[in-house]
């Protein structure tokens, strides 16, 4: 675009407005995004200064054009590039460009299904001694619970071997303090000074550090032992760059390593959670499913055969994440001037699209806050699938979907066959951090 052409934005949300809700959304921003949308439509604006904007929309196109059609124009804002990677370092969370295109193809062979299929057995022995010691006939709160699975699955995937409890334990707390101190530095920008001169900004840096630490010696005691592994460890050190036939650095593992633990450590956790409380009010939807699974594994003893004829579990499983999308929104800033739709926007524009609201937009969806799985299944699935972003789309999908599938339908079969789960309440609390993060939700497990 040239630099007199007139650039126009969705309704703006005053400033003055944005100011008095700061403390409100800071604590939970989806009451107010939810207002916000009811008042100005699909998406809003809000101006900073005299020429920077910031759009966020639950609009499907916008969503589909910014992450798909033309996703090339659009990066990973610097709350991710920047505020992520000071602690993370640079994975494929993080990165964008040529750089981040070489890790996807590198890293992508250790995702295929077939190799996921490898690691069901593993996967499946860890889920079922974490359900051992499951509390019975009594209120449990879920999340730890489901956390502390979800981690171990993880976990022991990435490293078969048994790696000291107490290593694992210090990157599970390293991860949550760092993320926890990541939200505020997000969202209280203007506190940055106090951050630093308070010291918790080294303080957090030094966490993460030390996380390096403990998975560099992980990594150093495999390849001593020139033992081959089972695990995606493993897989990851045998892959190799296609223009030097070399494997990445450690420094680099270390990145992509810390990347999978949060990415497929706490958004499983947050799903599988959603998922048993909506169990928990469903009854019948609980039995449907019990069903599918004495029916499946009548008909094989083959855990992968298992997994795919599990078309009802899934259908659960999406119609959860529909409702309570673990990462429940992204956000974009355009490198060039573009047009989306009717709307001329300047590059450096932030866009966010809330996954939680297009996935509730009436739209798209009828009785768009119901929990009704058949969404899921048959011809309406396809219509489904054009409006739901469980894993984000385009280039940049998750590229541990099926790793993460995999886990929640086991993790969902072997509860649901050996208990029936309810709800202690209808009420669902959550708090919107870098994940949708739920929060007090009990249920009772009763053996069948």
């Amino acid at each position: 675009m040239s630099e007199n052409r007139t650039y126009n934005y969705p309704e703006k949300l005053s400033i003055f407005r944005f100011f008095k809700d700061a403390e409100g959304v800071r604590r939970n921003p989806i009451p107010f995004h939810k207002i916000y949308f009811d008042k100005f439509g699909d998406s809003f604006s809000i101006r900073i200064g005299s020429s920077r904007h910031i759009i966020l929309s639950r609009d499907n196109e916008v969503a589909q054009y910014i992450l798909q059609k033309n996703q090339k124009n659009y990066h990973k804002s610097k709350f991710q590039s920047v505020y992520l990677s000071k602690y993370l370092g640079k994975g494929l969370l993080t990165v964008d460009g040529e750089f981040w295109l070489k890790q996807r193809r590198l890293i992508q062979p250790a995702f295929h299904k077939q190799k996921m299929n490898q690691l069901v057995e593993n996967m499946e022995q860890t889920i079922v001694a974490e359900l051992d010691g499951l509390v019975e006939e009594k209120a449990v709160d879920l999340f730890p619970v489901m956390s502390e699975l979800a981690f171990n699955v993880v976990a022991k995937s990435l490293f078969q071997f048994s790696i000291a409890d107490e290593k694992l334990n210090r990157i599970k707390f390293i991860i949550e303090e760092v993320q926890n101190f990541l939200i505020k530095e997000i969202r209280l920008p203007h506190k940055a000074w106090w951050f630093s001169i308070s010291g918790q900004v080294k303080k957090h840096l030094e966490l993460a550090e030390e996380n390096n630490r403990i998975i560099r010696e992980i990594i150093e005691e495999r390849t001593t032992s020139k033992v081959e592994v089972n695990d995606l460890l493993n897989m990851l050190l045998e892959t190799r760059y296609e223009d030097s036939g070399e494997g990445m650095s450690v420094k680099q593992l270390i990145d992509e390593i810390k990347i999978l633990f949060i990415a497929g450590h706490e958004t499983t956790a947050n799903a599988l959670t959603f998922t048993m409380h909506l169990l928990g009010c469903n009854p019948e939807v609980q039995q449907k499913l019990f069903e599918e699974i004495i029916k499946v594994q009548s008909e094989t003893d083959d855990v992968v055969e298992q997994l795919q004829k599990m078309t009802y579990t899934n259908a659960v499983l999406n119609e959860s994440m529909r409702l309570y999308p673990p990462a429940w929104i992204t956000d974009r800033q355009n490198i060039e001037d573009d047009t989306i739709g009717s709307f001329n926007i300047k590059k450096g524009t932030l866009i966010g699209v809330s996954f939680y609201e297009l996935h509730r937009n009436s739209k798209y969806w009828d009785n768009p806050d119901e929990f009704i799985p058949e969404r899921f299944l048959g011809e309406q699935k396809k219509i489904s699938m054009q409006y739901f972003y469980p894993f984000g789309a385009g280039p940049r999908m998750c590229i541990g979907a099926g790793f993460a599938i995999y886990e929640m339908c086991l993790a969902v079969s072997h509860i649901v066959k050996k208990y029936t789960i309810k709800s202690v309440s209808n009420e669902v609390r959550f708090n919107p951090l870098i994940t949708l993060k739920p929060v007090g939700i009990e249920v009772i497990f009763s053996k069948r």
